[in-house]
């Protein structure tokens, strides 16, 4: 299992949107809190980002930036321009203000994108990246994020029949590339901390595999150890600086992420779902439950589906 398909999938809810803009200097907007993830492309001109407790970036062709805490920020054609709001709509979009259309080509187009997370079950993952991942156009750099940046604009741009489907499943992969192209990033640059660490070890990467792709196996230190050819206690500490908690404290706390998304998302009886995520019996299932949410399994299935 690919621990970061993983995570990506049980934290992503609704349907990701992306709108490909043009825009005709001066030009500003600014976009408030959410509780989602956006990303910008620059696909033609410049742009500056202004994020609100950092310093401005000068965007280029290419460069793509992503917000993964949903911090409000800017986007604008100088850092002289006012700024224009705009408003988070139901359904995760942002409606902003008319574009005013200039004469001739437009200054700069911007491919822009929100995603809908569920914060009450961030990974620790995601939760360790900046509140702005800038990736910087370059030659030969991140080739598979710059495919499917081209692919996405191209869909966006043409609305041929089936782009809907096709939009969402770029998105979903657009993130995916984005997320792999910083930490390959930060590997590369010598500044790999946490996850991103974990990922490149080569001993914690395995355990990590192994409990994503069968959660429900009775493991232990031992054996989690053995996966990536080290002692238990070597393991085990490794593990722990890593990650940030034990392996089996966060195998359990995978476990309950999966049975989150299988009570929300799958028509499984508690008892299949406690088989699922390694209990027993469904009274087990259902006492570690309550203890991670606060709520009975099937009470928390029944509020998820009124809302």
């Amino acid at each position: 299992m690919d621990v970061l398909s993983d995570v990506v999938a049980a934290m992503r809810t609704g349907r990701p949107h992306s709108a490909r803009r043009y825009k005709y200097a001066p030009w500003g907007l600014r976009w408030g809190d959410s509780d989602g993830a956006g990303f910008h492309v620059i696909l033609r001109g410049s742009a500056w980002l202004l994020p609100r407790d950092a310093e401005p970036v000068a965007l280029a062709p290419g460069d793509v930036v992503f917000l993964a805490h949903g911090q409000g920020h800017g986007l604008a054609s100088g850092l002289d321009v006012p700024l224009r709001d705009a408003r988070l709509l139901p359904d995760g979009t942002w409606d902003g203000p008319p574009e005013v259309a200039g004469e001739g080509c437009p200054d700069t187009i911007t491919l822009c994108g929100t995603y809908r997370l569920d914060r009450d079950r961030s990974h620790r993952l995601l939760a360790e990246l900046p509140d702005v991942v800038h990736l910087p156009a370059r030659v030969g750099g991140h080739r598979s994020l710059r495919a499917a940046v081209e692919l996405l604009g191209m869909e966006l741009e043409e609305q041929r029949p089936g782009t809907d489907a096709i939009v969402t499943s770029l998105l979903d992969t657009l993130l995916l590339y984005i997320l792999r192209a910083w930490w390959e990033s930060e590997h590369a640059a010598g500044r790999a901390r946490g996850w991103a660490a974990a990922l490149a070890d080569p001993a914690v990467a395995a355990a990590l595999r192994a409990i994503h792709a069968d959660p429900a196996h009775p493991w232990t230190v031992a054996r989690l150890g053995r996966e990536g050819g080290l002692s238990r206690a070597a393991f085990a500490r490794r593990f722990t600086e890593l990650v940030g908690e034990p392996p089996l404290t966060y195998l359990t706390w995978w476990r309950m992420t999966t049975a989150d998304r299988l009570l929300r998302d799958e028509g499984l009886s508690l008892r299949d779902i406690a088989e699922r995520t390694g209990y027993t019996s469904e009274f087990a299932f259902a006492k570690a439950f309550k203890r991670e949410f606060g709520v009975s399994p099937g009470r928390y299935r029944r509020t998820a589906a009124a809302g």
